[in-house]
């Protein structure tokens, strides 16, 4: 089944378009990479599809909806979560506490009730509570459950950030360089955690990626683009292989 569904999604900047008429399709249940070189408009795709920018053409399709025009505050609540290339926590709250945020998108009572503390109130905030310590028991963050994220190495703090989006119980979650400033360790561990997130939670993931060992391991598909265009879409092998992609990457003529 497909769960999102892009058609023609351009996006101009003046005269210049970062993302020149893509179109592809993401089933539910599949990990989906896109790669390519520096430049290429990956990361900007990302925010049109988050909603963090407004597409000047094209379409954008979640889950049946149309989400093209649709406002970025109300995207995590439809199910979409992503994480950034620059980690984006409150560095002087506890790992809890950041992961407790993510389920602000699932905050149904209002002021008054907060106020005055009430049974419904109580039920929902133990709710939170128990999405939080799953995902830290998924993602083995017990050790760091009650420290600052100040304190916490940059790996770490790379998993707390999949954790919070985590929390917002997305059907797709968005991926960007999940292993950027990783080890070969930590990137190893990272590969898992996508492959655990996907079959044990059901989540389907698209990740923008360099690190092509990474891709390799964990992608069903990849899509290459270069210059804001689609250059391929296969099999990571395949794509690995396209002399357009070659070309993108290594200057090799197609």
């Amino acid at each position: 089944m497909t769960l999102l569904n892009v058609r023609d999604l351009t996006l101009s900047f003046g005269g210049v378009k970062a993302v020149n008429a893509i179109s592809f399709d993401i089933q539910a249940g599949e990990i989906f990479t896109i790669i390519g070189p520096n430049g290429a408009g990956k990361t900007t795709l990302f925010n049109l599809l988050s909603r963090i920018y407004r597409p000047t053409g094209g379409e954008i399709t979640f889950d049946g909806m149309n989400i093209t025009n649709v406002a970025a505050h109300r995207i995590a609540k439809l199910g979409i979560a992503r994480t950034f290339q620059n980690i984006e926590l409150f560095e002087h709250a506890s790992v809890l506490h950041n992961l407790l945020v993510g389920r602000q998108a699932h905050v149904e009572t209002n002021v008054l009730q907060e106020m005055l503390f009430l049974p419904s109130v109580r039920k929902r905030e133990l709710e939170h509570r128990d999405v939080a310590e799953r995902v830290i028991e998924l993602l083995r963050l017990e050790h760091a459950r009650d420290e600052l994220i100040a304190n916490l190495p940059y790996g770490v703090r790379k998993i707390v950030e999949i954790a919070r989006a985590l929390c917002t119980q997305p059907k797709l979650l968005l991926l960007d360089e999940p292993s950027s400033g990783l080890n070969p360790e930590e990137t190893h561990d990272i590969g898992f955690w996508i492959r655990d997130i996907r079959d044990d939670l059901g989540i389907t993931i698209a990740l923008v990626e360099h690190d092509m060992g990474l891709v390799g391991r964990v992608s069903d598909r990849v899509m290459a683009i270069d210059q804001g265009q689609m250059v391929a879409v296969g099999r990571p092998d395949e794509v690995r292989q396209n002399p357009q992609v070659l070309s993108a990457y290594l200057g090799i003529p197609s």
